[in-house]
């Protein structure tokens, strides 16, 4: 079973671009991230820059319309992840409960869909592009 652990950061959806991570931190989160790699439950993990850098595009009657951030609705964002495989949602919350999280910040645990967890018509539908998740970010 694959997990997203996704890390929301209090504060983070008003941060400005450029923002810089205490030393300690990031040496507690590394020594974190590579205690997931040596028990081969990780398969990726970034994080992210705040929404004042990014953009939203949106969809209303079907035409794209771009906001640029920062967005004044968001209440909370993610400002990294980690993908994990492990056997249970049990475990994957064992997992997050070992992070080095700061008092402002969750982690939000969330399974990804797998293609057996479709329908046979949904499964069928997609079957069109064989493979797809395996190659997808592999070509840049």
């Amino acid at each position: 079973m694959r997990f997203m652990m996704l890390m929301i950061p209090k504060g983070y959806e008003t941060a400005g671009p450029g923002i810089d991570l205490p030393v300690d931190r990031v040496e507690a989160m590394m020594k974190y991230n590579e205690a997931l790699q040596k028990a081969g439950v990780l398969l990726a993990l970034d994080g992210l820059h705040p929404p004042s850098a990014g953009a939203r595009v949106s969809f209303a009657g079907g035409k794209p319309t771009v906001t640029d951030g920062p967005f004044t609705e968001a209440k909370e964002v993610v400002g990294g992840y980690w993908m994990i495989q492990v056997k249970s949602r049990e475990e994957a919350i064992e997992w997050a409960s070992r992070c080095p999280g700061a008092d402002n910040e969750t982690i939000e645990i969330r399974q990804v869909q797998e293609m057996s967890d479709y329908s046979e018509d949904v499964q069928k539908a997609a079957a069109s592009l064989p493979g797809m998740q395996d190659s997808v970010g592999q070509k840049r």
